[in-house]
């Protein structure tokens, strides 16, 4: 059976055909594309793109499933897209019904947290084990529970929106709060982060290391990039955000006591100038029987991750 996932992210979108083959996933083709505020266009592209796919890898007439993977808030039971917080312009979009109208094949529709929990946990790090959580840690925060064996996705689909609690009363702003967990713990957070301490070195008559051409550009990417070449600003910014990581998890750690926790993105790419604060925080706040039972490690399946999640999803 062949799938075709659609895997919809906050800056880039990918639209990816596999086939599951004795137990594994084997990928055949993947094109990726910029996400922009026309929801329409861009899902029109992924289709167009997706349609070529099949008919250069298939045979005529075969059939195929298809997973759609996206940061939340959705409605599953409904096959719409919320509002969510990293997808500016796409509000209430009936993403199920216009694939299908356009494809003919009913899509399953998957908060892309959860879209990756499964995929970890069926294929990655999480095999084996039966309480885990997976952390996205990219353009947003959102978690998906494998909790007793089986994905927990709550009343309305809504579990797992760590991302919106608040772990500070100020702080970069992130799922529409100041000091929220996805505001200090997402690729957008720390470019928030970075630039509030390049503005204080400035004031200083200081640069910051990781300014490439003006201070409102920092990304992520080049706080990783100075960070590396041992800049302690860099590495501040990291600490600070590796600090309410640990705060964040050790919340979840005590609520839900998870044997593992997976991590992916940023964590899995720069988890290395987090972990010291992380772990001090965690040490510092979670309860000692808890964290004594749980690992944090990155997300087995690398920058794969969203594939496998969006292929999954159908498959699920």
């Amino acid at each position: 059976m062949r799938v075709l996932g659609f895997d919809i992210g906050g800056t880039k979108s990918a639209v990816i055909l596999a086939k599951k083959i004795d137990g594994k996933i084997v990928f055949h083709d993947r094109i990726e594309i910029q996400t922009t505020r026309d929801w329409k266009k861009v899902i029109d592209e992924l289709i167009e793109e997706g349609s070529n796919m099949l008919q250069r890898f298939g045979k005529d007439n075969e059939e195929y499933k298809i997973g759609i993977s996206c940061g939340g808030p959705l409605d599953g039971k409904n096959g719409i897209i919320l509002s969510p917080p990293n997808l500016s312009g796409w509000d209430n979009v009936p993403i199920v019904d216009y694939i299908y109208n356009r494809l003919g094949v009913k899509p399953k529709l998957q908060n892309d947290a959860d879209a990756c929990a499964l995929a970890e946990w069926k294929y990655g790090a999480g095999k084996g084990y039966e309480n885990i959580i997976f952390l996205t840690f990219g353009t947003g925060l959102g978690a998906g529970l494998i909790l007793n064996g089986q994905l927990y996705t709550g009343a309305n689909n809504m579990a797992g929106e760590v991302g919106h609690i608040r772990l500070s009363s100020e702080g970069p702003i992130g799922y529409g709060k100041h000091g929220s967990f996805e505001g200090f713990c997402s690729g957008g957070g720390i470019a928030q982060i970075a630039k509030e301490k390049a503005y204080s070195l400035e004031k200083q008559g200081l640069k910051a290391s990781y300014i490439k051409l003006d201070a409102e550009d920092i990304t992520t990417k080049d706080v990783a990039e100075a960070a590396r070449e041992g800049h302690e600003d860099a590495l501040d910014v990291f600490r600070l955000s590796g600090e309410y990581f640990g705060k964040g998890l050790s919340i979840l750690i005590d609520i839900l006591n998870p044997e593992l926790i997976i991590v992916g993105s940023i964590y899995a790419r720069v988890g290395r100038f987090l972990n010291d604060s992380m772990y001090r925080e965690i040490e510092r706040e979670a309860l000692e029987s808890s964290r004594r039972a749980v690992k944090i490690v990155p997300a087995q399946l690398g920058e794969q991750i969203g594939d496998y999640g969006a292929v999954v999803t159908a498959l699920a």
